[in-house]
């Protein structure tokens, strides 16, 4: 299974009219410099490969694939990109959303100050981690006695050029309930949002510079499929916790927002 799949992600394959009903047809791959890309399947299919539809099988076959990372097209849809975003995961892989590049600004200048920005963000986080870990400690022992379940709520959003990555937040709903259903919302995790304090775990992010600490908004994997491709460009940005509602507004979807605001 996992050496018939290694050529499939280096070339593309016409496929007989018998073929193409299977479900493995919503999508071709093609390989391009140790890339693998995840496209719409248009006129052009490849063979039908049953590893595509199973995350188990997904898994294997990037774990013992040269893949060095994997780019999706949004327009897939939120079931697909959950699917491969997960098995990426899974086998270590990064995944990126295929998305339009913002203008490059290639000065000096402005690369030395990312970086600076960079660097210095990291260290306060580390800080600012290291002084409220007290409460983080205090918070995960009353959600242990009073909510039962996991500590930390997991979801999909979309960072620095459109790379796939999970925010960390403490779960303020029911453990027993699936998904951070407001209609669920614990009376500790009312009182955390009130005070902001879901979002301490957001600090992680940073030092995984996944996020800064202060930028843009931070869009949701759902959200982030029904954006123009006008307004994916602000998704070349690296996001951040604090100050999103000012840019937010300027590219939410008009059913919900791109992220929370601080």
């Amino acid at each position: 299974m996992t050496t018939s799949i290694i050529p499939t992600f280096q070339n593309s394959y016409t496929v007989s009219p018998q073929q193409q009903d299977n479900p493995s047809n919503y999508c071709k791959l093609q390989w391009r410099r140790g890339q693998l890309l995840v496209k719409l399947p248009g006129l052009v299919k490849q063979p039908y490969l049953s590893s595509l539809d199973k995350e188990e099988s997904l898994v294997e076959c990037l774990k013992h694939s040269p893949v060095s990372l994997v780019c999706i097209d949004p327009k897939l849809g939120e079931e697909k990109l959950l699917l491969w975003a997960t098995a990426c995961e899974q086998a270590s892989k990064p995944i990126f959303l295929h998305i339009p590049s913002a203008k490059q600004q290639a000065k000096f200048n402005s690369t030395f100050l990312a970086s600076l920005k960079r660097v210095t963000e990291w260290l306060v986080a580390l800080m600012l981690l290291l002084a409220v870990s007290p409460i983080v400690l205090g918070l995960g022992c009353i959600m242990r006695v009073y909510s039962p379940g996991a500590l930390f709520s997991r979801e999909w959003h979309v960072g620095e050029r459109g790379k796939l990555f999970r925010i960390m937040k403490f779960r303020t709903t029911d453990g027993l309930s699936e998904g951070e259903n407001d209609q669920n919302i614990t009376l500790l995790g009312s009182w955390m949002r009130k005070w902001g304090l879901e979002n301490v775990p957001q600090l992680l992010n940073v030092l995984r510079g996944e996020m800064s600490l202060i930028g843009p908004g931070c869009c949701t994997l759902q959200n982030a499929v029904r954006l123009s491709l006008q307004e994916q460009r602000h998704l070349n940005a690296l996001p951040g916790i604090i100050v999103r509602l000012q840019v937010e507004t300027e590219f939410q979807p008009a059913e919900s927002g791109c992220g929370e605001t601080v």
